[in-house]
């Protein structure tokens, strides 16, 4: 279980790296644009392969045909109520965080965060590893999220101190899910494993499609898509040397 939070606080560690970054070196945002979309193809080729395939080959039932919209539509809600709490500027670089609540902030990144969090425990509670394409990716993946964050955070006049608490809170938050997805599931069914894997996915995904995706593209303009399948080529290439 100790393996279980220690990868999931090193993946969410990006978090830190990503607030500690930005706070000493202005990045500019064509290239953390490009940062996201390589992020996001890397997590749409762990979801792919990680995910969605294990889950099929844990089970074939019903599993993967409930999870997937199940993942989406709770993330889809859950987003929808922290807009509504004042956190739909959470990942702003134009300072956006200001209009709305620490709480809503908080709760925004964190949901962003536990659903890839958690699969990092159940993948090892299945394999006995950890999947080097999965953790890659979630890393990745946060990397870009801190720097814009962060980038806002400070220009709605947030103290250092007091960003640098936050990705330290989220990245414990995070450790803990993958606490739970290893600890929770201990004997769970091959079904219910399907379940999990594939309404992470699903959540991943309404994500990715929802923000991640689209502001990538606001900041990088086309070529973000060159930089999302440069990012998918490399997670599964990794993924196939496992």
């Amino acid at each position: 279980m100790g393996a279980a939070f220690g990868w999931g606080l090193l993946a969410a560690s990006s978090l830190l790296i990503g607030g500690l970054l930005v706070l000493r070196v202005r990045v500019g945002d064509r290239l953390l644009g490009l940062i996201m979309a390589f992020g996001a193809g890397v997590l749409i080729s762990a979801v792919a392969y990680e995910l969605v395939e294990e889950a099929f080959t844990t089970s074939r039932g019903v599993g993967i045909a409930l999870g997937l919209p199940a993942g989406a539509l709770v993330f889809f809600i859950g987003d929808e109520i922290i807009d509504r709490m004042g956190g739909s500027g959470r990942k702003s670089m134009e300072g956006k965080q200001e209009a709305g609540t620490a709480l809503a902030i908080v709760l925004g990144i964190v949901l962003d965060g536990i659903p890839e969090s958690a699969v990092i425990g159940l993948t090892l509670l299945q394999g006995g590893s950890v999947g080097a394409a999965l953790l890659v990716a979630v890393f990745l993946s946060n990397l870009p999220e801190a720097i814009a964050a962060t980038t806002g955070l400070r220009t709605a006049g947030w103290r250092t101190r007091d960003v640098l608490g936050l990705w330290l809170v989220v990245m414990l938050v995070s450790a803990l899910a993958s606490l739970a997805g290893y600890g929770l599931f201990d004997d769970a069914s091959p079904d219910t494993i399907a379940f999990v894997l594939s309404f992470a996915a699903g959540a991943i995904l309404t994500m990715l499609a929802d923000t991640m995706m689209p502001e990538a593209y606001a900041r990088g303009g086309k070529l973000v898509g060159l930089a999302t399948t440069l990012g998918f080529g490399l997670a599964f290439a990794i993924s196939t040397l496992e």
